[in-house]
């Protein structure tokens, strides 16, 4: 059975819909680099064709399990919801503190994705100066969601906001500063894009079953020709990790970068040519939430400054007409 014909209820019972796939032990993905990378990645597209917060949260939580078992910090039991709150704007600071108990967590944190589904979370804390990432169980007293910290537009079903940890109990996982440096860190960063593409995929099927004049069909081709794009370089880049998980080569960063690019640029160019062809469909629901929570997740890029990023990375290097390589 495909992941969207579980999913079927998932825009009105996104938590229910993660219980269930975790009980069942579907959320149980391959890990990237261990020669199934594309397998992964057709399933977090499917989770995210089917509803995109239920796809985004499959996607942190196949993350936080690849995390662990890369930084040696146990693994996760199923039934379990992990999330991965790693945004750190200037302020407010989550800090982490060692005692005589061990560590505990002190603070809030902001953009915590999924807060009333996930179980547990990989959280990063500044502990002096150095970053750190924890495991914390969410089910302890000391964990408490911001009742009006909570986002709205493009997040509802996943419950987004901030958390406040007051004397958490933590667990660090892996040596300070390991969490960014990892070539998983970028393998990650395209399963993300794996899901973009799903959701997109999505948005396009709409206009694929309305297409009928040529103004319609003439955007269904532009938008079908850049999903392929972005199908074909999220295979290459599959194979390209199979072959050297670890990095090897030096070619983790500039892979996913490019990657993200390319899947970011058919998603929203998809998304723009669907509105165009057909208008905003107000009166379609659930077209609507997807877009809404696609173009959301969207901006988890940081668009021109990830693009800068990535120009300044191919600038020093010598050119090639296979520029990923």
């Amino acid at each position: 059975m495909a992941p969207t014909e579980v999913l079927a209820d998932a825009p009105t019972a996104t938590a229910g819909a993660l219980r269930r796939l975790a009980d069942s032990g579907r959320l149980e993905l391959p890990h990237p680099g261990c020669g199934r990378t594309i397998e992964r990645w057709r399933a977090l597209a499917d989770f995210t064709f089917g509803n995109v917060a239920v796809g985004r949260m499959v996607e942190a939580h196949a993350d936080a399990e690849a995390i662990l078992t890369e930084l040696g910090g146990g693994s996760v039991e199923r039934g379990q919801i992990w999330g991965v709150w790693t945004a750190e704007p200037p302020k407010p600071v989550l800090r982490a503190r060692f005692g005589p108990g061990g560590w505990t967590l002190d603070g809030r944190k902001p953009w915590c994705f999924g807060v009333s589904a996930c179980t547990h979370a990989l959280v990063t804390a500044r502990s002096e100066d150095e970053r750190r990432l924890f495991a914390v169980d969410l089910g302890q007293p000391a964990v408490r969601p911001v009742p009006d910290a909570r986002h709205t537009l493009g997040t509802t079903e996943s419950d987004s906001g901030a958390v406040d940890f007051a004397g958490a109990v933590a667990e660090p996982i892996g040596a300070p500063g390991a969490y960014p440096t990892r070539a998983g860190f970028w393998h990650a960063a395209i399963g993300v894009a794996a899901c973009w593409y799903g959701g997109a995929c999505a948005v396009a099927r709409t206009l694929h079953d309305r297409a009928t004049d040529e103004h319609a069909l003439a955007h269904l081709g532009a938008v079908m020709s850049g999903l392929h794009a972005a199908a074909l370089c999220l295979t290459d880049a599959a194979r390209q990790i199979d072959a050297d998980p670890s990095d090897g080569v030096s070619a983790a960063r500039l892979r996913a970068r490019t990657v993200r690019a390319v899947v970011e640029d058919a998603a929203t160019t998809t998304i723009d040519r669907v509105g165009r062809a057909l208008g905003p469909l107000c009166a379609d629901a659930e077209h609507a939430r997807r877009v809404a929570d696609l173009s959301v997740y969207l901006r988890q890029s940081h668009a021109e400054r990830d693009l800068a990023d990535l120009g300044r990375d191919y600038a020093q290097k010598e050119f090639s007409w296979l520029p990923n390589r």
